[in-house]
């Protein structure tokens, strides 16, 4: 990991849901169980995937799709997608047994770019959230969880 990196993911801030914090980027990039791509279009960030390694005594190791975000003027032109595939391959190339990413019910774009990333299985999983530190940006929404 460099300043390079970090620089890199700052220019990409738009992309993700709230404002990239340097520290935080960092400290991301410093696992070398946490990865992150990003897309670019003429030099430009146009899409960004993170994934996690989770490793369980039981399990192996699974890739956990943590976020994927799309420019508002890439999407629909399958950087989503190329980003997912590219993740899965790389899950592949660490010995992952497999992927997995949670999403809204409703979220039809993202449903659909999971599924032509190769994504079959729906389920009636339900995810229950801590909320362990309230003043967390991540928890400056009004949505109940």
């Amino acid at each position: 990991m460099t300043q390079a990196d970090v620089d890199a993911v700052l220019a990409a801030t738009d992309l993700f849901d709230h404002d990239v914090r340097p520290e935080w980027a960092a400290r991301f990039l410093e696992e070398p169980a946490h990865h992150l791509c990003i897309a670019y279009d003429d030099g430009s960030p146009a899409g960004m995937i993170t994934g996690v390694e989770v490793t369980h005594p039981d399990k192996g190791t699974e890739m956990f799709l943590y976020e994927l975000g799309v420019a508002e003027d890439h999407r629909g032109a399958g950087v989503g997608t190329a980003l997912v595939l590219a993740l899965a391959d790389l899950a592949r190339q660490r010995g992952c047994y497999g992927m997995w990413v949670i999403t809204d019910a409703d979220n039809e774009a993202a449903l659909r770019t999971y599924q032509a990333g190769g994504a079959t299985d729906r389920d009636d999983s339900v995810m229950l959230t801590w909320r362990l530190d309230p003043s967390h940006p991540t928890f400056d929404d009004d949505r109940d969880r």
